[in-house]
């Protein structure tokens, strides 16, 4: 009789590493940016994942270049009227909407 090993990976060490307090803290939102990912204070990090939701969601990412969003009407109010930014960029301008 052939005895089957236990394949048993090593548990992973989480690091000590914590988040910055800064990123956690709930920002207020602006009434531009409200409509695209709801009202309410969020922190930094869920106000991106929101935001990378809803362009998932309409689309909005470019066929071609995906690093290019392509703004729809609540998109461009963000945006301060571009039609198309790059995902760097786009930081930039949503964080000018949290206060």
């Amino acid at each position: 009789m052939a005895k089957k090993k236990a394949s048993k990976k090593p548990a992973k060490k989480k690091s000590g590493r914590k988040p910055s307090a800064a990123f956690m803290k709930p920002m207020q939102i602006s009434a531009s940016l409200a409509p695209v990912i709801g009202g309410g204070p969020y922190p930094r990090t869920e106000v991106t994942k929101k935001l990378w939701a809803y362009i998932k969601r309409n689309g909005l990412q470019d066929n071609k270049n995906r690093r290019m969003i392509n703004a729809d009407d609540k998109l461009r109010d963000v945006f301060g009227g571009k039609k198309q930014v790059s995902m760097f960029e786009m930081t930039k301008l949503v964080s000018k909407h949290l206060k």
